[in-house]
């Protein structure tokens, strides 16, 4: 017995024009086609030069210093469209890497430390709910990039950097510098009265306008 005959069904190799615009429209539509396809950003970034070729093949006539300012204040043009468009380009970035405290490389965010020392001083270890305190301070007022600071500087060295924004405390940060030193030291245990005024120094620091800020200053890290 013969095999029976298989027919396939293929498609129309002579299609009518419907038949043919359908064709190429679901090709089109082929995903490698629609990532080529060029955005309107390219289509404009071609036609502008393709507008400065024209220009200068068909300067000929043109004097050179002409043609130079044209094409400066077509360049200038873009840039003012792409500061309109995509904003101004970020010159700082929002926020610097975290900068070390102290001689001991710390790197903790003010969240931290600030956790840090509300748990020291809810157990009563005063001596480092009193060190963290003081970390805190430093670190909002150098997120602030009010005072630079390096691995080598001391409280007392912070505290008088800090008291040129800060005038009015500068007889409180001295202290709370010594207070540091002395349970970070000097072996001192501290108290609550301390870790207290340490805390609302802090406070203040954070709601005060540094000293010759503008009206509207920055938000302050709290």
């Amino acid at each position: 017995m013969d095999a029976p005959l298989i027919v396939r069904a293929v498609p129309p190799l002579d299609p009518d024009a419907p038949e043919a615009r359908r064709w190429l429209e679901d090709e089109l539509l082929k995903p490698e086609y629609q990532n080529a396809k060029p955005t309107a950003f390219d289509l404009a970034m071609q036609a502008v030069g393709d507008w400065i070729a024209d220009l200068f093949r068909g300067a000929g006539g043109v004097p050179g210093p002409i043609v130079t300012l044209i094409v400066v204040l077509v360049v200038v043009a873009l840039v003012v469209v792409a500061f309109l468009v995509f904003g101004a380009p970020r010159l700082r970035r929002a926020r610097r890497s975290a900068v070390p405290l102290f001689d001991d490389h710390d790197v903790r965010d003010l969240a931290a430390i600030r956790a840090a020392a509300e748990t020291a001083a809810r157990v009563g270890d005063w001596p480092l709910a009193i060190e963290e305190r003081f970390r805190a301070l430093v670190r909002g007022v150098v997120d602030r990039e009010l005072v630079q600071v390096h691995p080598g500087t001391t409280a007392r060295g912070f505290a008088v950097a800090a008291a040129r924004p800060f005038p009015s405390e500068r007889d409180s940060l001295a202290t709370a510098a010594a207070a540091f030193d002395d349970v970070r030291y000097s072996g001192g245990t501290g108290d609550v009265v301390v870790y207290d005024e340490l805390t609302r120094l802090e406070q203040r620091i954070v709601d005060a306008r540094p000293a010759g800020a503008p009206d509207v200053e920055a938000e302050a890290v709290r």
